[in-house]
């Protein structure tokens, strides 16, 4: 069976590797099946599958969109989606409207806290100039010898309560459901042990996810512990959901994710691609 990855990012968001490149290491990887998942962007998606087709991998079409869910942000992947769709492009370039404001009011915060330059010094580690991430305020950061690495400045700066975290308004879970299911994809909630939410406020969020439309979770991520694994597969099954797995990858040797290195889906999930 093909090895999945079905998140991971390019430079067109905040990873570092161009998407041939991406392509060209999932395959040396030996994943066979690989979604590129950029945040709130799709303009990578040619440029990847001219690689894919080149080195023989199969590449899904797919999307990472920032959606607010009450007073949260949470992530919404879309897998299989017409990348063409009217409803998924214009709802994207809306999403990405409000990064740049977002990123001079995080800098604006690190500011406040004696961290001068960080709008300037994340702007040139942004490929993607629409696309200003807290991903590149925490190269930026460990650039200039703050923090040792990204997953430390994301601790100290970047998560609510700590001096860079801001709030933002997305576009709305459902929303950004609706988008991916207009653009014919299905919408899995990614890598929910991310967002610190307690058993109840995750059934909560598992609950109004699948009753916007929402069709898979991420059981297996980078970006998630092991031991989180049988908790999302029991939350899956209890929702009526499918399971997908993703190494979240950004660059090479940060955060400790790589490209196709997933432990396997629990055997009671149903896993995403099963209908494919």
């Amino acid at each position: 069976m093909s090895s999945y990855d079905l998140h991971c990012h390019s430079r067109v968001s905040d990873g570092t590797l161009s998407p041939s490149e991406l392509v060209r290491r999932a395959h040396a990887q030996g994943v066979g099946v690989l979604a590129l998942t950029d945040h709130d962007d799709l303009r990578g998606w040619a440029e990847a599958k001219r690689a894919a087709d080149a080195c023989g991998i199969e590449l899904v079409p797919g999307v990472e969109i920032s959606a607010t869910w009450g007073r949260s942000t949470v992530h919404i992947v879309g897998l299989r989606l017409d990348p063409a769709h009217a409803a998924i492009v214009e709802g994207l370039a809306r999403n990405r409207a409000g990064r740049t404001e977002r990123a001079r009011r995080i800098a604006d915060e690190l500011a406040r806290h004696g961290i001068g330059g960080a709008f300037e010094g994340a702007y040139a580690l942004a490929e993607n100039k629409e696309l200003i991430g807290r991903t590149h305020f925490a190269r930026f950061l460990v650039e200039q010898g703050r923090v040792k690495d990204v997953r430390t400045v994301f601790r100290k700066y970047l998560v609510k309560g700590k001096p860079g975290y801001v709030h933002h308004e997305w576009a709305e879970l459902s929303e950004a459901v609706d988008w991916i299911r207009q653009a014919g994809g299905q919408a899995v909630l990614a890598h929910p042990g991310r967002y610190n939410f307690g058993r109840e406020k995750l059934r909560l969020l598992f609950a109004e996810f699948r009753a916007a439309g929402g069709e898979a979770v991420e059981v297996v991520s980078g970006s998630q512990t092991p031991d989180q694994v049988p908790v999302f597969a029991d939350l899956a099954l209890e929702f009526g959901l499918a399971a997908s797995v993703g190494s979240d990858f950004h660059a090479p040797g940060e955060g400790g994710r790589e490209l196709g290195r997933l432990q396997p889906l629990p055997e009671r999930c149903r896993p995403v691609w099963a209908a494919w």
